[in-house]
C-alpha cells in the first residue's frame, strides 16, 4: 500500500466518513494531514476542497482524499486546479481504474452513499493501484495541454 502522507478534507456531509477514513489510514500507518472540517456543522464544500486541491496541485502532497455528501461538489471544485485529477469513486473497480488509466491523485468519496467498510475497500484499492502509463500517458498529456492553454488566458 502507498504509505506516502495524504491530505484529507470534507464538508459537514462528509465529516463522519472522513473521520472513519482517517482512522483507517492511521491504522495502516499512513500519515494524514486533516484540512477540515472539524465537525458536522454546515459548511461550504469549496472551502475544504481548496486546501486539498492546492496542496496536490503544488506538489506538497502526491495524493489527497475529499468527502462530501454526493462527492460531486468536491469533484467539481478539486478538478479546477492544475494537475489535479479528482475521481469520484463509489466502488473498488472505479477506484482501481481511476488510478490505472487516469492516474487520479485525489479520491473523492460520497459521505451519504458510502459506508465505512466500503470506504476502507475503495481507499485500499485506490492506494494499491498504480498508473499503467503507456497509451494512457498520451491522454494525460492532452489534458495537461488543455490546462496549459486555459491558464494562459
Amino acid at each position: 500500500m502507498n504509505m506516502k502522507p495524504l491530505i484529507l478534507g470534507a464538508d459537514h456531509a462528509g465529516y463522519d466518513l472522513k473521520e472513519a477514513v482517517k482512522a483507517i489510514l492511521a491504522k495502516a500507518g499512513i500519515p494524514v494531514t486533516d484540512a477540515g472540517t472539524d465537525g458536522p456543522e454546515p459548511v461550504d464544500y469549496p472551502d475544504f476542497a481548496r486546501p486539498v486541491a492546492e496542496a496536490v496541485s503544488a506538489g506538497r502532497f502526491t495524493r489527497g482524499i475529499l468527502v462530501c455528501g454526493s462527492g460531486v461538489g468536491m469533484s467539481i471544485a478539486a478538478n479546477r486546479y492544475p494537475g489535479v485529477r479528482a475521481a469520484l469513486c463509489l466502488d473498488e473497480e472505479t477506484a482501481r481504474m481511476s488510478r490505472l488509466h487516469n492516474d487520479s491523485n485525489v479520491l473523492v468519496l460520497a459521505g451519504r452513499k458510502t459506508d465505512p467498510e466500503a470506504a476502507r475497500r475503495i481507499v485500499r484499492t485506490w492506494l494499491e493501484s498504480e498508473f499503467e502509463g503507456g497509451r494512457h500517458a498520451k491522454r494525460l498529456e492532452k489534458i495537461r495541454a488543455i490546462e496549459d492553454a486555459l491558464h494562459l488566458k
